[in-house]
């Protein structure tokens, strides 16, 4: 599935050449024929994520202060992490914590 990832507030830093936007393909979990949220978040993980993973998940989710936006529209109000995603959404994780 062709999706568009964009990463903001700081979590640009713990990807790979600190890249803000990402369109990649992610293909669904063995057994599912859709890309959920939860399955989304272990592929970022595992595939964009080069450095200090826990400042971007904690255990299946993000981790708090960390804003999720489905087309943009609150994750929480798309299902959460049960959410299903559809060719070329657009997902954008913005970080709101930050140091001082």
């Amino acid at each position: 599935m062709h999706l568009t990832l964009e990463f903001g507030g700081g979590l640009e830093l713990l990807l790979e050449n600190s890249t803000k936007v990402h369109k990649v393909e992610v293909p669904p979990k063995d057994g599912e024929g859709k890309v959920t949220m939860k399955g989304l978040l272990s592929w970022v993980k595992a595939n964009l994520i080069k450095e200090r993973p826990e400042m971007f998940v904690k255990g299946d989710s993000v981790r708090p202060g960390v804003l999720v936006l489905v087309n943009d529209c609150d994750w929480e109000l798309c299902g959460g992490l049960d959410a299903e995603l559809e060719e070329k959404d657009v997902v954008v994780f913005i970080s709101t914590l930050h140091g001082g």
